[in-house]
């Protein structure tokens, strides 16, 4: 399974996981063995649309990219419905550093249907358009 987690740096696994997708400079594209418990291939690719973007563009890239789940700190509904569109599952919530993202996500611990406003992030409104909240 190939995961996207969003990144605020190039840093591979140890990268901090974006806030935001919207607003995230990075990509890191992590494959998983079956299990889950095994981390296999990464490797970070930028936003071509950072800092600006237009809804509906970073779904596209993601799913041209092959990913089945994209890990994100938060995203709007309407950010989600895209994603849904192509088949990735967006999973709210991550925190940390990618790794422990994918960890997570791996052990079921991030249930991928939380609202962005279940997030500590404030990340967007009902519409999905993201807000900028300063430094996180």
């Amino acid at each position: 399974m190939r995961i996207a987690v969003s990144a605020e740096t190039d840093g591979g696994l140890d990268a901090p996981v974006s806030g935001h997708f919207g607003h995230s400079p990075y990509f890191t594209l992590v494959e998983i063995a079956p299990s889950g418990e095994q981390i296999g291939a990464e490797h970070s690719i930028a936003n071509p649309h950072y800092p600006n973007h237009e809804p509906g563009v970073i779904p596209a890239v993601i799913h041209g990219q092959g990913a089945e789940v994209v890990l994100t700190g938060g995203m709007g509904s309407r950010a989600a419905g895209f994603f849904r569109q192509y088949g990735i599952q967006p999973v709210p919530g991550a925190a940390g550093t990618v790794r422990e993202a994918v960890q997570a996500f791996s052990r079921g611990e991030l249930a991928g249907n939380a609202p962005c406003h279940a997030t500590t992030h404030g990340c967007g409104d009902e519409h999905g358009h993201a807000h900028h909240h300063g430094a996180q």
